[in-house]
């Protein structure tokens, strides 16, 4: 991995997995510290670890913001045995819990051909559910210093969180903002991300750090401007079912290019009809 955690904010932390750009926060307060997500595999998750206790030697609390393979498939290794704490959105911790081959399995299949290394590594990686599960939103007390951790709603997945700390004035937003290239919409929920970013916009200010599920730290503006083109393409994916137009169609007017949209069209038509 060889990558180290660089401080974005008073003690907030941001690494940055050069492989596929997954971003881990690392939240330092008094008491605990809390780790936002653990990457992929075993092997990255120790050095993960090492990267951590460079940082601090407080106990931690982990959180992953979702059940995709590179935010949760290290959450054994990091939470240690007896385990830690791991919180999740109670939907991503039931997939974790009920599912793992499953997720394994897409997990494998998803990088065996571009990344054969990592598919190898988490092919025998053990999986540790989540502990602990939030419904709407959870507070954490770190020892002087609170934290949030909050579902906005169905987007990226049907369990997100995003984490916000408020005395650092940073948002760590999971894949529901993404920087290093398209969102993400295989498991999504297109009609209803608008409304998930507009959710967790109302935890932003004018100067709010927010750091995206993969890519380099954004500001509000950013997030503001996904939000449109995710707006945007609602819409059309709405439109184009009432005019009973095929999902190509979408793919060809919509914002994060044709790809992205075509799945995210075939994904809103299953919201539409009462099947996703």
């Amino acid at each position: 991995m060889n990558a180290g955690f660089v401080e974005v904010a008073d003690r907030v932390h941001v690494l940055a997995e050069p492989l596929l750009r997954v971003n881990v926060t690392l939240v330092v307060g008094d008491d605990e510290a809390l780790l936002v997500d653990t990457l992929s595999s075993a092997a990255q998750a120790t050095e993960l670890a090492a990267a951590v206790r460079a940082v601090t030697d407080r106990p931690l609390t982990l959180v992953n913001t979702h059940h995709h393979y590179d935010h949760c498939f290290g959450n054994a290794v990091l939470a240690g045995d007896p385990p830690r704490p791991v919180y999740a959105h109670e939907l991503a911790a039931t997939a974790l819990r009920e599912e793992p081959e499953r997720l394994r399995r897409e997990a494998y299949e998803e990088l065996r051909t571009e990344h054969p290394a990592l598919a190898a590594e988490l092919a025998d990686t053990p999986l540790l559910a989540p502990t602990h599960t939030v419904h709407v939103e959870t507070v954490l007390d770190l020892g002087g210093r609170r934290v949030l951790l909050r579902h906005p709603g169905r987007g990226h997945t049907e369990g997100d969180l995003v984490v916000h700390v408020p005395d650092a004035d940073v948002l760590v937003a999971g894949d529901l903002v993404e920087q290093s290239g398209p969102p993400a919409f295989e498991d999504s929920y297109p009609l209803q991300w608008p409304d998930a970013v507009a959710d967790l916009l109302r935890l932003t200010t004018a100067r709010t750090v927010v750091i995206p599920g993969h890519g380099d730290p954004v500001d509000v503006d950013f997030v503001r401007a996904q939000h449109a083109d995710l707006a945007k393409l609602a819409w059309l994916i709405r439109a184009a079912h009432t005019g009973s137009a095929p999902p190509v169609r979408v793919a060809a007017e919509a914002p994060f290019g044709a790809r992205p949209a075509l799945v995210a069209a075939h994904r809103g038509y299953l919201e539409l009809t009462g099947t996703a």
